[in-house]
């Protein structure tokens, strides 16, 4: 007899995570990624629930839709009983109209289509997922979560530009990102540590995409990113926040066309653009030594510091920093560097317990929790396509 199943898919601008749960519980049954989609040394990598490493089939996918079929001939061949129930996706932008998961049909299809020119590294992709799920698995539920729905809860101050209101009604406004990693370390704190769930908590998502939330009795008040994912904390190749005045410059002083600043901000900025071109890894940076790494680096956690006091002004203070993402979680240096200068915020790390990887790694003297925990968004994911199936299981 078939196993029914959940996929759980997570498309990025050149990668595709993907991974497998019981319809019934969180348990795992494969996981894995398809990274560097479109170039010569694209890859698969799939592992069984325990971690270990699975055989994949030969081939380079050369778009999204290639690298799902890769996928989903690797899940076959791995688990042949399995029966997909469900396939779940991360979507990046909701807009205004999308304030939780929602089952796709025509009429929701077309709305996040209409998102495209918010989010036009990520939303492409998400969208031509969904597509090519729906005709891998016909009759198949497709669920969309929005990286965006969680930060509805943020206030007006906290929610619009100082422009026209007129805009905002139009849906200019600052919607925030990262929601589904968000929602993952909101629940998981509640199951871990409640006290410190009900008080006021930054969360910094750190990788090649980064921002930080301010939550405060597990509700987002205030977020680093806005009206797109290029705000706030600078990236693994996204600028950050930057002037406004600098894109009318490049556009009327030097001549840039929209597709070159577009270029600049989202694919040629950031972690890479301050290293002089070296790299968007972090990892990479860290072992450089180069005064431009270095550069990379100071620059990315004095935005972390600058971003963290803003956050914290939000809620009127702050009772713990969580750091999460794969910069948060495997970057030692970050972690240390960024609670160097927080002491008056009542955050201090313990060398050895931030050494370790340890969940909790501020020192018995520090005044707030900082606090180290893996984010799990395809759970996340997982989780909303059983409840709005009904299904049975457990979490979430």
């Amino acid at each position: 007899m078939s196993r029914p199943v959940i996929l759980a898919l997570n498309a990025g601008s050149s990668s595709l995570k993907f991974e497998l749960f019981a319809a019934d519980s969180d348990e795992t049954l494969g996981h894995g990624i398809v990274e560097c989609i479109g170039r010569d040394d694209a890859c698969v990598r799939l592992h069984d629930g325990k971690g270990g490493n699975l055989p994949v089939p030969d081939g380079q996918p050369a778009d999204h839709a290639a690298a799902l079929q890769l996928t989903l001939d690797s899940l076959r061949a791995a688990f042949p009983d399995i029966r997909v129930v469900a396939v779940g996706h991360r979507v990046v932008h909701g807009g205004v109209h999308f304030d939780g998961p929602v089952i796709v049909d025509d009429e929701v299809m077309a709305r996040i289509e209409a998102l495209d020119p918010f989010a036009p590294l990520h939303q492409p992709h998400n969208i031509a997922g969904i597509r090519a799920a729906g005709a891998a698995f016909p009759g198949v539920p497709q669920i969309a979560c929005f990286d965006t729905a969680f930060h509805r809860t943020q206030p007006l101050v906290n929610d619009t530009f100082a422009l026209p209101s007129r805009f905002y009604d139009e849906g200019v406004r600052r919607y925030g990102f990262h929601g589904l990693s968000y929602d993952y370390i909101t629940s998981e704190l509640k199951r871990i540590a409640p006290l410190i769930a009900a008080g006021r908590v930054v969360i910094a998502h750190l990788g090649n995409g980064a921002s930080m939330c301010a939550v405060q009795s597990g509700r987002s008040v205030a977020s680093t990113m806005g009206f797109t994912a290029l705000d706030g904390l600078p990236m693994g190749t996204r600028c950050g926040q930057l002037d406004p005045g600098v894109v009318l410059y490049l556009m009327e002083q030097r001549g840039m066309t929209t597709d070159q600043v577009r270029r600049l901000l989202y694919e040629d900025s950031g972690l890479l653009g301050l290293s002089g071109g070296l790299s968007n890894d972090m990892r990479t940076l860290e072992r450089a030594g180069t005064p431009e790494a270095q550069r990379a680096i100071d620059y990315f956690v004095f935005r972390i510091q600058r971003e963290l006091g803003a956050m914290a002004a939000a809620m009127g203070g702050i009772d713990a920093l969580v750091f999460c993402g794969g910069i948060g979680e495997n970057s030692r240096l970050v972690r240390a560097r960024v609670c160097e200068r927080t002491e008056w915020m009542g955050l201090e790390v313990d060398h050895g317990r931030n050494a370790r990887n340890e969940t909790i790694i501020s020192s018995e003297m520090s005044r707030a929790h900082v606090m180290v925990v893996p984010t799990q968004e395809e759970l996340v994911i997982a989780r909303a396509a059983r409840r709005l199936l009904n299904l049975p299981g457990q979490g979430g």
